[in-house]
């Protein structure tokens, strides 16, 4: 397979059409796939989630999350911190375009950063 097909593949995200050239492509390939993977985390139960504009709570409040969603979390940035029922943090987690939650309302299973920073 040629380098173009397996760029084409990639961006057309079919890892079942690479063929593996020299034990690199198939690799690569595999390797874009799993950056793109979108992984969702819930939300604590009972709570409504505020979701704002920028990484704390002087943020203007863009909408509510209902009781038992799932979010993407796309990045991670320090910003106000917030006691909620996963412990007190500064951590925001990033969930879409200008969309932030506090973290300590998420579970991610860790005290600490779980995805990138944002930049």
């Amino acid at each position: 397979m040629s380098v173009e097909r397996v760029e084409e593949a990639t961006r057309a995200g079919a890892v079942e059409q690479a063929e593996e050239v020299g034990g690199v492509a198939a690799e690569a390939v595999t390797t874009a796939a799993t950056a793109r993977a979108v992984r969702y985390y819930s939300v604590a139960p009972g709570v409504r989630l505020n979701v704002r504009r920028g990484p704390g709570i002087g943020y203007a409040l863009v909408r509510i999350l209902p009781e038992g969603a799932r979010i993407p979390i796309h990045c991670q940035t320090p910003g106000t911190t917030v006691a909620g029922p996963y412990g007190t943090s500064n951590i925001w987690d990033n969930i879409g375009d200008g969309e932030y939650v506090a973290d300590a309302f998420v579970r991610t299973g860790s005290d600490g950063y779980v995805r990138p920073r944002c930049s």
